[in-house]
Order: C-alpha cells, then structure tokens, then sequence
C-alpha cells in the first residue's frame, strides 16, 4: 500500500470533521495496563481562528485530572501533507487528533496496524463516560463498528439542527456549509441591487473591479479590489455555491463529495454530467477577466479571512459573515442562491449531524493507549465538550439559567469585553477533535449558541427553499475488503484528474469537445470511474436495505 498521499484532506465524506472509518488493527488489551507512559504527542487540526492548545485552560485541566501531558503539533494550513509525511515516514505521534480521516484511509491504516482497534477500552474500566453513552446509544457503537468488528476512531457528531428552532424538518446545521455574502455598503455606493442570478453577480462583480471599491470605500491601495474570493473546492469556502446556478453545489474533486444519490437510489459523478461542463466553461469568463480572485487555487483560509477583514473583497463564502469579515461584517448581507443562466438553482445538500470516527485515531507508537484515553473519555462529558467546542466557563459562558443550562456570551458582550464576535471568540478557544455533542445537551447542559440558532434560522429561510432535494448519500456506508481495493487503487488517480482538469478549465478555458471526450475517457480507461461507481452502489445498496430491515 502507498501510504503517502494516500490521504487527502477535504472536508468530503466529513464537515468540519464529519467522517467515518473501518480498520483492522490488532487488538492488544495487554496494553491497557501499561502505565509507563504519561507524557503524548497529538498532531491534528486547529482553527485558523485558534492561538494553539498549549495555553488552552480546559486542555490543560484535562491534563492534569488524567496524569498526564500533551505536546501538541497543531495546524490551521498543510495539514494533510504534514499528516502524509508523518505516516509515510512511520514518524508517527501518539494520536491524530481532528484529521478527518475517511473511511477508506483509516480502513487501510487499521488494516496495516498504523492505528490500534480501540474496542478493549470502550469499557467502564476506561472509559466510563463514552462507556455510558454507547450503553445509552447503541446506534452510536453501530455507527463506529466496522465490518471487521474493530473500532478505530472514537465517535464524534454535533446533533445540531433546524428541529432545534422549532422547525417541523430537521436538517443539519452542516446541510449547506457555504454561505455567501456580498458588500452591501459597495453596492449601495454605486447604486446597484443585490443580485439574484449569475448574470447580475456578474455585473456587479465587474463594478466593484471597475470602481476599485476597496480603494474608494475603504482607503485601502488603489488597485488592491478582490471581486471575489473564495478557496477552490474547499468545505465552507469553496466557489461551489456557485455552481448552484447550474443544479450541484457538490466538491468535484473528492470522490465521495463527487457523488450524487439520486431519488431511485442511484448514484452518479457529478464531474462527467453536462451541467458540471456548463459552470466550467460560465465560471472560466469570470476568472479570465479578474472577477476571482487569482490565488484561489492556492490560499489558505487564513489568508482569506485577512483579505476579507481588511476590506479587499467584496463577495466571499464563509460559514457566516461575522468571522470572514470582521469590523466590516456589517457592510455585508448574505447573497440568496443565484438563478443559472437558464433559470436553474439547485443546492445539493451534504450530510451532516452522523455520527463519524474519523477524528481521533491512536497509533501503534502509543505505548499506553489506557492512559491518554482517560483524558479522551473526558470530552465525553457535557460540561467539558461543551467548553471544548466552544470556550470555556467565565469566558464563553458566563452564568444559567433557572432551568441550569449555561449561557453563551452575547455577541454584544464579547465586542465590548474582548473586542470581538462571539464567533471570533469561539474560534480563538474551540479545539477540534472528537467531539459527541448529544442533542439532549441543550436540555440539559447548556442553551444553543444564539449564532447558531441565528445559522439555522438562516439555513432554513435563505437556502432550504432552494434545495430540489434532500437525499445525500450516506457516510456510514461500509465497504467489503475487495471495495477498499478498488479505492484503494482508482481513488488518488480519479481525485487528481477531476481536480486537475477543473482548476485547468477554470484558469485556462479551452474545454471544447475533444478535450471533454479525452477527459471522460480518461476518467473511464485509466481512473476506474465505473469500478468506483459500482462500489459506491454496492455500499449503498447494502446500508439502504439494512435500513429497511
């Protein structure tokens, strides 16, 4: 197996960390009383927002109440290639925490014994607390158990949704994770409306090019406008809201964020369809003449979020407008879903609120699994995941109620306390990991962040009418060892096509009929799109009939 580059981090088959995973690692209970270690190293993902975990207060509370210390390795950017280069030279940490892995990568992890099967410490004796809730949620323990019977990720899920405001449909706070936004204060400058279709973004976007508005409004340098600015297929920051204007808004170089279930229970690649070809070519004018922001392709998102703080761009996608933009976020509005050029709008919703473990895996370097678990068992506490997911006590949450759930800061507040939203505060504390926030927290624990419920109001009136369907395929879906082979020999091939001739047909146009006919046949002869297809079937097929057992 080529372990480098065999992962490949994108927010697919996982929001925020949203993912799941099957391996077959061995199972060494001899280990859980092998006390000799306490000091760990745990390399993962942080928020671009994040000041790191080394003076993080709960953490380190943790720490101390489990005996023992964490030297954390940290990233907003590069993860997946520093992740990559630490597996495939077998200079592993003790943990991956907040990685995200697939699947299908942790499936061969655990099947090469990089991750250890962590079912002898799902227990009382461990792990008391996650103990109790698989108890309490066998759905959960399913969720995680692989074909093999192995458990190689601990659980995480955020049960947030559109229920939780009264809403008679649930959808996941993670339904649609890019919102879009545009300056309203530059368009009420020259004089313009909000726009509703592509064409009239258009326009706008060559007004605020035209007008330079970053340099007219802002004072910034002449020349210095960004139209717009987004990542290129990226989770929550990605142009592929856009495409919506042409019926997906789907990834299309992942292969999982590739697939579209259709409502007969079929699957299809959206980067072989006519409309995928479509936005291609539409999106192509836009790049050539200035209207995208040239370094899409190679930004990070802490990039973005200082372009857009300091009022270079004027329509941008985020999570929501607060943390891109700053002190600006109040010149800005949320754009609706923009009509295509024929009429067509569609938002292709993605999966959320499963339950996935993909976001803590321990690895065969760990010499006492029994001992960081027991930190771990601890972010399965109410009060401490909630902390943990958004800040803690006397700083995120400053008092409860009469019914004894704890209060978030007001946005208000925050700015007046600590200079900033009540989003940029969560974002300086929150640590990613395997986070299990059970709906019946916000019964019992702590209310809803008003950001959030404000994000579900908005998920639901701005964006849910403009979704055709809700049928998203599953991530849980488990594969046969013969289909991870598959994978494992077509996935990186068929991701790095897609993904290459994308970015190449947006920056260089140039799709005519031969290039499209070579790139179909290629995806078919040398990337096994059919193979691939077939197997996500197959898994498909198997999870919709257990489902109706």
């Amino acid at each position: 197996m080529k372990k480098a580059g065999l992962w490949k981090k994108s927010v697919s088959c996982m929001m925020a960390g949203l993912m799941f995973l099957t391996a077959c690692g061995g199972k060494d209970e001899e280990k859980g009383n092998d006390t000799s270690q306490t000091k760990f190293t745990v390399m993962g993902g942080m928020s671009a927002l994040s000041g790191g975990y080394e003076d993080n207060t709960v953490l380190t509370q943790m720490q101390e109440k489990a005996g023992i210390s964490i030297e954390w390795i940290t990233m907003s950017d590069s993860l997946a290639e520093q992740v990559n280069i630490r597996i495939g030279t077998d200079d592993l940490p003790d943990a991956f925490q907040a990685v995200g892995f697939s699947n299908y990568d942790l499936s061969n992890y655990g099947k090469d014994g990089t991750f250890i099967d962590l079912t002898p410490y799902l227990t009382e004796e461990y792990m008391p607390n996650l103990a109790k809730i698989l108890e309490e949620h066998p759905e959960i323990r399913s969720a995680i158990t692989m074909n093999d019977g192995g458990i190689y990720g601990l659980p995480a899920a955020e049960q947030m949704g559109t229920a939780g405001i009264g809403k008679e449909k649930d959808y996941s706070i993670y339904s649609v994770p890019q919102f879009s936004m545009i300056n309203k204060a530059w368009l009420d400058d020259l004089g313009l409306a909000v726009p509703t279709t592509l064409d009239e973004l258009y326009t706008v976007l060559k007004a605020f090019k035209d007008n330079d508005m970053s340099a007219k409004y802002y004072g910034n340098a002449a020349g210095s406008t960004i139209p717009m600015s987004t990542g290129f297929d990226q989770w929550c920051w990605g142009q592929n809201v856009f495409y919506a204007g042409f019926g997906f808004t789907n990834w299309p170089n992942d292969v999982c964020n590739d697939l579209v279930l259709k409502e007969d229970g079929t699957v299809e690649f959206v980067c072989v369809s006519d409309q995928y070809r479509k936005a291609i070519e539409y999106f192509h004018n836009w790049y050539a003449e200035g209207l995208m922001d040239i370094e899409m392709f190679s930004q990070s998102q802490t990039q973005l979020i200082s372009k857009c703080s300091q009022g270079y761009v004027g329509v941008a996608t985020w999570w929501e407008i607060d943390e891109l933009t700053g002190e600006h976020a109040k010149d800005y509005v949320y754009l609706p879903i923009l009509d295509g050029p024929d009429g067509t709008h569609n938002v292709t919703l993605r999966t959320g609120g499963a339950t996935n473990s993909g976001n803590l895996s321990i690895t065969k370097a760990c010499k006492s699994p029994a001992n960081l678990l027991k930190f771990y068992d601890q972010w399965y506490d109410g009060e401490i995941v909630m902390q943990l997911q958004y800040g803690p006590i006397d700083v995120y949450f400053t008092e409860k109620d009469e019914n004894g759930l704890w209060q978030s800061i007001s946005d208000s507040e925050s700015r007046e306390k600590y200079g900033k939203s009540a989003g940029e505060l969560k974002g300086q504390y929150e640590v990613y990991g395997p986070k299990l926030i059970l709906s019946e927290y916000y019964n019992t624990t702590f209310k809803m962040e008003d950001r959030a419920i404000q994000r579900l109001k908005d998920l639901d009136e701005y964006w849910m009418p403009f979704v055709n369907s809700t049928v998203t395929y599953p991530l849980d879906c488990v594969f046969t060892e013969d289909e991870l082979d598959i994978i494992d020999q077509y996935k990186a091939d068929f991701e790095s096509t897609v993904s290459e001739r994308e970015g190449l047909w947006l920056k260089d146009g140039g799709l005519t009929d031969d290039e499209w006919d070579s790139y179909v046949s290629t995806l078919k002869r040398s990337c096994g799109m059919e193979e691939l297809l077939k197997v996500y079937q197959d898994a498909y097929n198997r999870y919709a009939a257990a489902r109706n057992e």
